[in-house]
Protein backbone atom coordinates (compact mmCIF):
# COMPACT_ATOMS: atom_id res chain seq x y z
CA UNK A 1 0.00 0.00 0.00
CA UNK A 2 1.71 3.36 -1.32
CA UNK A 3 1.35 6.83 0.47
CA UNK A 4 2.96 8.39 -1.88
CA UNK A 5 0.37 9.46 -3.98
CA UNK A 6 -3.21 10.47 -2.27
CA UNK A 7 -5.14 8.84 -5.83
CA UNK A 8 -3.91 7.01 -8.44
CA UNK A 9 -5.01 5.61 -11.10
CA UNK A 10 -4.30 2.68 -13.64
CA UNK A 11 -6.20 2.35 -17.09
CA UNK A 12 -9.03 3.24 -15.75
CA UNK A 13 -12.41 3.01 -17.89
CA UNK A 14 -15.92 3.52 -17.12
CA UNK A 15 -18.86 1.93 -19.95
CA UNK A 16 -22.21 2.54 -19.95
CA UNK A 17 -24.65 -0.05 -21.69
CA UNK A 18 -27.79 2.29 -22.63
CA UNK A 19 -31.10 0.68 -24.33
CA UNK A 20 -32.69 2.60 -26.80
CA UNK A 21 -35.61 3.25 -29.43
CA UNK A 22 -38.32 0.44 -29.23
CA UNK A 23 -36.32 -2.60 -30.01
CA UNK A 24 -34.45 -1.33 -27.05
CA UNK A 25 -30.85 -1.55 -29.07
CA UNK A 26 -27.79 -1.13 -27.09
CA UNK A 27 -25.62 1.84 -27.32
CA UNK A 28 -22.00 2.28 -25.74
CA UNK A 29 -20.93 5.02 -24.04
CA UNK A 30 -17.34 5.23 -23.21
CA UNK A 31 -17.40 7.52 -19.85
CA UNK A 32 -13.32 6.97 -19.56
CA UNK A 33 -10.83 5.72 -21.44
CA UNK A 34 -7.60 4.46 -19.85
CA UNK A 35 -7.69 7.26 -17.17
CA UNK A 36 -4.04 7.13 -15.78
CA UNK A 37 -3.16 9.78 -12.78
CA UNK A 38 -0.88 10.03 -9.75
CA UNK A 39 -1.81 12.76 -7.27
CA UNK A 40 1.06 13.32 -5.04
CA UNK A 41 0.30 14.20 -1.17
CA UNK A 42 -0.74 17.62 -0.77
CA UNK A 43 -1.34 18.83 -4.28
CA UNK A 44 -4.30 20.52 -5.66
CA UNK A 45 -5.19 18.65 -8.39
CA UNK A 46 -7.37 20.00 -10.69
CA UNK A 47 -9.56 17.90 -13.16
CA UNK A 48 -10.42 20.64 -16.83
CA UNK A 49 -13.42 19.85 -19.10
CA UNK A 50 -16.73 20.79 -20.33
CA UNK A 51 -19.51 19.24 -18.86
CA UNK A 52 -19.83 15.36 -19.77
CA UNK A 53 -16.09 15.15 -20.48
CA UNK A 54 -15.87 12.39 -17.73
CA UNK A 55 -15.18 14.40 -15.08
CA UNK A 56 -18.17 13.89 -12.61
CA UNK A 57 -17.80 10.14 -13.57
CA UNK A 58 -13.95 9.96 -12.31
CA UNK A 59 -14.66 11.59 -8.79
CA UNK A 60 -18.05 9.03 -8.38
CA UNK A 61 -15.16 6.12 -9.39
CA UNK A 62 -12.73 7.28 -6.97
CA UNK A 63 -15.23 7.93 -3.78
CA UNK A 64 -16.61 4.81 -4.22
CA UNK A 65 -20.14 5.87 -5.69
CA UNK A 66 -19.87 3.83 -9.10
CA UNK A 67 -17.47 0.80 -9.54
CA UNK A 68 -15.07 1.20 -12.78
CA UNK A 69 -15.65 -1.50 -16.04
CA UNK A 70 -11.76 -1.46 -16.41
CA UNK A 71 -8.65 -0.72 -14.58
CA UNK A 72 -8.13 0.06 -10.99
CA UNK A 73 -7.98 3.60 -8.53
CA UNK A 74 -6.36 3.94 -5.00
CA UNK A 75 -7.50 6.54 -3.03
CA UNK A 76 -4.90 7.12 0.81
CA UNK A 77 -3.23 3.51 -0.42
CA UNK A 78 -6.30 1.61 -0.48
CA UNK A 79 -8.30 0.19 -3.56
CA UNK A 80 -11.42 2.22 -4.36
CA UNK A 81 -13.69 -1.70 -4.74
CA UNK A 82 -11.80 -4.16 -2.50
CA UNK A 83 -11.27 -1.57 0.26
CA UNK A 84 -13.86 1.09 -0.33
CA UNK A 85 -14.34 0.71 3.81
CA UNK A 86 -11.28 2.17 4.34
CA UNK A 87 -11.10 4.97 1.78
CA UNK A 88 -14.95 6.27 3.02
CA UNK A 89 -13.83 7.52 6.22
CA UNK A 90 -10.74 9.02 5.17
CA UNK A 91 -12.33 11.21 2.43
CA UNK A 92 -15.47 13.88 1.36
CA UNK A 93 -17.02 15.12 -1.27
CA UNK A 94 -18.75 18.71 -2.35
CA UNK A 95 -20.99 18.44 -5.36
CA UNK A 96 -21.74 22.01 -6.81
CA UNK A 97 -25.75 22.78 -6.93
CA UNK A 98 -26.69 19.67 -5.05
CA UNK A 99 -29.30 20.32 -2.45
CA UNK A 100 -28.33 18.51 0.68
CA UNK A 101 -29.30 18.74 4.10
CA UNK A 102 -32.73 18.52 5.83
CA UNK A 103 -34.79 22.39 4.94
CA UNK A 104 -36.86 22.04 8.54
CA UNK A 105 -33.16 22.02 10.53
CA UNK A 106 -31.41 24.43 10.83
CA UNK A 107 -27.73 25.56 9.27
CA UNK A 108 -26.10 24.38 12.74
CA UNK A 109 -28.02 21.27 13.35
CA UNK A 110 -27.46 20.26 9.55
CA UNK A 111 -24.04 20.29 10.31
CA UNK A 112 -23.57 18.73 13.54
CA UNK A 113 -26.07 15.72 12.31
CA UNK A 114 -23.29 15.28 9.19
CA UNK A 115 -20.34 15.45 12.12
CA UNK A 116 -22.28 12.90 14.08
CA UNK A 117 -21.87 10.19 10.99
CA UNK A 118 -18.62 10.64 11.10
CA UNK A 119 -18.21 10.04 15.27
CA UNK A 120 -16.57 13.82 15.64
CA UNK A 121 -17.23 14.26 19.31
CA UNK A 122 -20.23 17.21 19.70
CA UNK A 123 -18.00 19.77 21.69
CA UNK A 124 -16.03 19.51 18.46
CA UNK A 125 -18.16 19.24 15.90
CA UNK A 126 -19.59 22.66 17.36
CA UNK A 127 -16.31 24.40 17.23
CA UNK A 128 -15.65 23.19 13.77
CA UNK A 129 -19.38 24.38 12.67
CA UNK A 130 -18.55 28.10 14.17
CA UNK A 131 -15.10 28.75 12.89
CA UNK A 132 -15.85 26.87 9.39
CA UNK A 133 -19.38 29.41 8.70
CA UNK A 134 -17.38 32.39 10.29
CA UNK A 135 -14.45 31.87 6.95
CA UNK A 136 -17.52 31.53 4.34
CA UNK A 137 -19.39 33.96 5.90
CA UNK A 138 -22.17 31.94 7.09
CA UNK A 139 -22.00 32.95 11.45
CA UNK A 140 -25.13 34.90 11.09
CA UNK A 141 -26.58 32.08 9.36
CA UNK A 142 -26.13 29.21 12.19
CA UNK A 143 -29.92 29.26 13.29
CA UNK A 144 -31.19 29.73 9.94
CA UNK A 145 -33.30 26.87 8.77
CA UNK A 146 -31.55 25.73 5.68
CA UNK A 147 -34.76 26.04 3.78
CA UNK A 148 -34.67 29.22 4.15
CA UNK A 149 -31.23 29.89 2.53
CA UNK A 150 -30.34 31.14 -1.01
CA UNK A 151 -28.82 29.07 -3.57
CA UNK A 152 -25.65 30.25 -2.78
CA UNK A 153 -25.47 30.32 0.75
CA UNK A 154 -27.10 26.53 0.62
CA UNK A 155 -23.94 25.54 -1.26
CA UNK A 156 -21.49 27.76 1.04
CA UNK A 157 -23.16 25.48 3.62
CA UNK A 158 -22.63 22.04 1.82
CA UNK A 159 -18.77 23.54 1.27
CA UNK A 160 -19.09 23.59 5.12
CA UNK A 161 -19.60 20.32 5.25
CA UNK A 162 -16.98 18.77 3.11
CA UNK A 163 -14.24 20.32 5.39
CA UNK A 164 -15.86 19.60 8.46
CA UNK A 165 -14.67 16.32 9.10
CA UNK A 166 -11.10 17.10 8.05
CA UNK A 167 -10.44 14.50 5.39
CA UNK A 168 -7.06 13.74 3.97
CA UNK A 169 -8.61 13.92 0.60
CA UNK A 170 -10.93 16.18 -0.28
CA UNK A 171 -13.15 15.92 -3.66
CA UNK A 172 -14.97 19.25 -5.43
CA UNK A 173 -16.72 18.49 -7.82
CA UNK A 174 -17.69 21.99 -9.68
CA UNK A 175 -17.69 23.98 -6.01
CA UNK A 176 -18.47 27.14 -7.45
CA UNK A 177 -21.29 26.33 -9.61
CA UNK A 178 -24.05 28.53 -8.73
CA UNK A 179 -22.39 31.30 -6.76
CA UNK A 180 -21.69 34.72 -7.43
CA UNK A 181 -18.00 36.31 -8.61
CA UNK A 182 -17.62 37.09 -5.25
CA UNK A 183 -18.77 34.22 -3.26
CA UNK A 184 -16.80 32.07 -5.94
CA UNK A 185 -13.43 33.97 -4.84
CA UNK A 186 -13.71 33.70 -1.60
CA UNK A 187 -14.39 29.66 -1.84
CA UNK A 188 -11.35 29.68 -3.76
CA UNK A 189 -9.36 31.40 -1.12
CA UNK A 190 -10.47 29.79 1.49
CA UNK A 191 -9.83 26.46 -0.39
CA UNK A 192 -6.33 27.52 -1.19
CA UNK A 193 -5.86 28.36 3.20
CA UNK A 194 -7.07 24.61 3.91
CA UNK A 195 -4.76 22.59 1.62
CA UNK A 196 -1.49 25.50 2.85
CA UNK A 197 -2.49 24.75 6.66
CA UNK A 198 -1.89 20.72 6.78
CA UNK A 199 0.31 19.67 3.53
CA UNK A 200 -0.54 16.15 4.21
CA UNK A 201 -4.66 17.25 2.64
CA UNK A 202 -5.14 16.58 -0.84
CA UNK A 203 -8.00 18.53 -3.00
CA UNK A 204 -9.22 17.03 -6.45
CA UNK A 205 -11.17 19.88 -8.04
CA UNK A 206 -13.24 19.45 -10.81
CA UNK A 207 -14.32 22.53 -13.14
CA UNK A 208 -15.17 24.33 -16.58
CA UNK A 209 -13.95 27.34 -14.85
CA UNK A 210 -10.78 28.48 -16.71
CA UNK A 211 -9.76 31.04 -14.02
CA UNK A 212 -10.43 28.77 -11.29
CA UNK A 213 -8.03 26.03 -12.30
CA UNK A 214 -5.20 28.81 -13.34
CA UNK A 215 -5.76 30.25 -9.84
CA UNK A 216 -5.80 27.68 -7.34
CA UNK A 217 -4.35 24.39 -8.75
CA UNK A 218 -0.97 22.79 -8.68
CA UNK A 219 -1.37 20.72 -11.62
CA UNK A 220 -4.38 20.34 -14.05
CA UNK A 221 -5.75 17.01 -15.88
CA UNK A 222 -7.16 18.64 -19.15
CA UNK A 223 -10.54 15.65 -19.96
CA UNK A 224 -12.61 15.41 -22.86
CA UNK A 225 -14.85 12.93 -23.76
CA UNK A 226 -13.56 10.55 -20.90
CA UNK A 227 -9.85 11.24 -22.48
CA UNK A 228 -6.73 12.75 -20.56
CA UNK A 229 -5.11 15.25 -23.20
CA UNK A 230 -2.54 16.88 -20.88
CA UNK A 231 -1.25 17.10 -17.15
CA UNK A 232 0.60 19.32 -15.97
CA UNK A 233 1.15 23.16 -14.00
CA UNK A 234 -1.12 25.67 -15.43
CA UNK A 235 2.36 27.29 -16.57
CA UNK A 236 3.68 24.13 -18.08
CA UNK A 237 0.67 23.81 -20.20
CA UNK A 238 0.20 27.59 -21.57
CA UNK A 239 4.19 27.38 -21.86
CA UNK A 240 3.89 24.74 -24.56
CA UNK A 241 1.96 28.03 -26.52
CA UNK A 242 4.21 30.63 -25.95
CA UNK A 243 6.21 30.16 -29.45
CA UNK A 244 2.78 30.21 -31.37
CA UNK A 245 1.23 33.70 -31.76
CA UNK A 246 -2.04 34.32 -29.95
CA UNK A 247 -4.40 36.54 -31.13
CA UNK A 248 -7.75 37.98 -30.39
CA UNK A 249 -10.09 39.94 -32.98
CA UNK A 250 -13.30 41.53 -32.26
CA UNK A 251 -15.29 42.24 -35.65
CA UNK A 252 -19.12 43.65 -36.42
CA UNK A 253 -21.84 40.99 -36.81
CA UNK A 254 -19.99 38.65 -39.01
CA UNK A 255 -22.65 37.97 -41.81
CA UNK A 256 -22.41 33.69 -41.54
CA UNK A 257 -18.25 33.88 -41.07
CA UNK A 258 -17.38 31.55 -38.63
CA UNK A 259 -14.50 29.38 -37.68
CA UNK A 260 -14.55 26.96 -40.48
CA UNK A 261 -13.70 30.01 -42.99
CA UNK A 262 -9.97 30.73 -41.39
CA UNK A 263 -9.20 26.65 -40.70
CA UNK A 264 -7.80 25.92 -44.18
CA UNK A 265 -5.62 28.99 -44.19
CA UNK A 266 -1.42 28.25 -44.04
CA UNK A 267 -0.33 28.98 -40.42
CA UNK A 268 -3.75 28.98 -38.40
CA UNK A 269 -3.16 25.96 -36.16
CA UNK A 270 -6.78 26.71 -33.99
CA UNK A 271 -9.42 29.33 -34.41
CA UNK A 272 -12.58 29.69 -31.84
CA UNK A 273 -15.41 31.49 -32.14
CA UNK A 274 -17.41 33.77 -29.43
CA UNK A 275 -20.32 34.95 -31.34
CA UNK A 276 -21.96 38.16 -29.26
CA UNK A 277 -24.94 40.94 -29.54
CA UNK A 278 -24.21 42.32 -33.22
CA UNK A 279 -20.74 41.75 -33.09
CA UNK A 280 -18.06 38.58 -32.40
CA UNK A 281 -14.77 37.59 -31.08
CA UNK A 282 -12.03 35.27 -32.65
CA UNK A 283 -9.38 33.49 -31.01
CA UNK A 284 -6.74 32.46 -33.79
CA UNK A 285 -3.41 30.53 -32.28
CA UNK A 286 -0.88 30.99 -35.31
CA UNK A 287 2.00 29.71 -36.25
CA UNK A 288 3.94 33.41 -36.91
CA UNK A 289 2.12 36.81 -36.68
CA UNK A 290 2.57 37.16 -40.64
CA UNK A 291 -0.67 35.17 -40.75
CA UNK A 292 -2.97 38.06 -39.63
CA UNK A 293 -2.82 39.53 -43.01
CA UNK A 294 -4.94 36.76 -44.49
CA UNK A 295 -7.07 36.12 -41.91
CA UNK A 296 -7.81 39.99 -41.98
CA UNK A 297 -8.12 39.75 -45.62
CA UNK A 298 -10.61 36.96 -45.26
CA UNK A 299 -12.91 39.57 -42.88
CA UNK A 300 -12.39 42.42 -45.83
CA UNK A 301 -13.44 40.14 -48.36
CA UNK A 302 -16.88 38.55 -46.43
CA UNK A 303 -17.29 42.35 -45.68
CA UNK A 304 -16.79 42.13 -42.05
CA UNK A 305 -15.48 45.35 -39.99
CA UNK A 306 -12.64 44.71 -37.57
CA UNK A 307 -13.26 46.72 -34.25
CA UNK A 308 -10.09 45.39 -32.19
CA UNK A 309 -7.18 43.05 -32.63
CA UNK A 310 -4.85 42.43 -29.93
CA UNK A 311 -1.73 39.98 -28.91
CA UNK A 312 -2.01 38.12 -25.80
CA UNK A 313 -0.37 35.54 -23.54
CA UNK A 314 -1.58 32.03 -23.79
CA UNK A 315 -4.33 31.01 -21.59
CA UNK A 316 -5.92 27.64 -20.71
CA UNK A 317 -8.16 28.09 -23.20
CA UNK A 318 -5.76 28.57 -25.77
CA UNK A 319 -4.17 25.33 -24.33
CA UNK A 320 -7.74 23.23 -24.39
CA UNK A 321 -8.53 24.83 -28.26
CA UNK A 322 -5.07 23.65 -29.62
CA UNK A 323 -5.46 19.99 -28.00
CA UNK A 324 -9.55 19.92 -28.84
CA UNK A 325 -9.85 21.99 -31.46
CA UNK A 326 -12.86 23.80 -30.37
CA UNK A 327 -13.11 26.39 -27.20
CA UNK A 328 -14.95 24.83 -23.79
CA UNK A 329 -17.74 27.10 -24.99
CA UNK A 330 -18.47 25.98 -28.23
CA UNK A 331 -18.73 22.36 -27.24
CA UNK A 332 -21.08 22.81 -24.53
CA UNK A 333 -23.45 25.02 -26.84
CA UNK A 334 -23.22 22.09 -29.13
CA UNK A 335 -24.17 19.42 -26.60
CA UNK A 336 -27.06 21.93 -25.78
CA UNK A 337 -28.39 21.77 -29.18
CA UNK A 338 -28.38 17.94 -29.40
CA UNK A 339 -30.06 17.61 -26.50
Amino acid sequence: MSQQFSIETQDLGRVYKIREGKKKSVKTLVALHDVNLQVPRGELFGLLGPNGAGKTTLIKILTTLLAPSSGWARVSGYDVVREAAQVRPRINMVSGGESSGYGLLTVRENLWMFAQFYGIPSAEANRRIRELLQVVGLADRLNTKSSDLSTGLRQKMNIVRGFLTDPQVLFLDEPTLGLDVGASRDVRAFIRRWIEQERARTVLLTTHYMIEADELCDRVAIINQGRVLACDSPANLKRRLQREAIFQIETSSPNGLSARDFEALPGVRQVAHHPGDGKATFEFILDAEEVVGAIINTMTTKGVRLLNLSKREPTLEDVFVDLVGRSMEEIESADKEMA
